[in-house]
């Protein structure tokens, strides 16, 4: 994958933003069709969808079957747009989210040592045999390996740590896949999934701790 990609789809999302507040949308109205946003800012319907793919996912719009695409209110989440206008405008930021991911993925799993339910570490568990599986058959389990660490931050039940942990991670899917495909680097990956799993299984709070800082500090992103 192209380590220009992240550049466009970023650029994209930029003059999005920059067409709602021109055209003074505001939460309810609709936003312009795929075809019209792609006329408008001279990219493809591809790049465009996956703009507004992203920005579905940190909840700032959402689909509606037949009708179109809308903007959400703001809710409780404001917080998210700060961090997501921080993201869009600093080209220099990738350090500073790859710090607030780690303090955010380490406290949460100090929370889910004590609120994680037998179910959801179960469910870790079988993340990381579709992971095997996955890697076996010669594909890369970025899904698997998100979901592993998405199904961490979920079992903390608290929503805007949840909500502002998805919105950095979303950000940085590429430079996932990129580690994952190091050399090597997936079966160690699934290792450390593993070396967390067995530490949360026992509730052996200090000993997760240690291994997750390990796996973010060789995740490199």
């Amino acid at each position: 994958m192209s380590s220009e990609q992240p550049k466009v789809y970023i650029e994209i999302i930029k003059q999005i933003n920059q067409i709602i507040h021109n055209d003074q949308l505001t939460s309810g109205d609709k936003l312009p069709s795929e075809r019209e946003l792609s006329d408008r800012l001279s990219v493809g319907r591809s790049s465009v969808r996956e703009a507004l793919r992203a920005l579905e996912l940190l909840d700032l719009i959402e689909t509606r079957r037949g009708e179109g695409t809308f903007i959400k209110p703001a809710g409780s989440f404001q917080l998210v747009d700060i961090i997501l206008s921080f993201l869009l405008k600093n080209d220099s930021a990738q350090q500073d989210l790859t710090e607030t991911r780690r303090i955010i993925e380490l406290e949460a799993l100090r929370l889910a040592c004590i609120r994680m339910t037998d179910n959801s570490i179960d469910h870790l568990r079988q993340l990381i045999r579709r992971a095997r599986e996955e890697w076996s058959h010669g594909d890369l389990p970025v899904e698997e390996d998100y979901l592993f660490h998405k199904t961490i931050v979920e079992s903390c039940n608290n929503r805007l740590l949840l909500h502002l942990w998805i919105s950095l991670v979303e950000y940085n899917k590429v430079a996932l896949e990129r580690s994952l495909q190091r050399e090597g680097r997936m079966l160690v990956s699934i290792k450390e999934h593993e070396d967390i799993y067995l530490a949360l299984k026992d509730r052996h709070c200090d000993v997760a701790i240690k291994a997750m800082e390990k796996h973010l500090q060789n995740s490199r992103f």
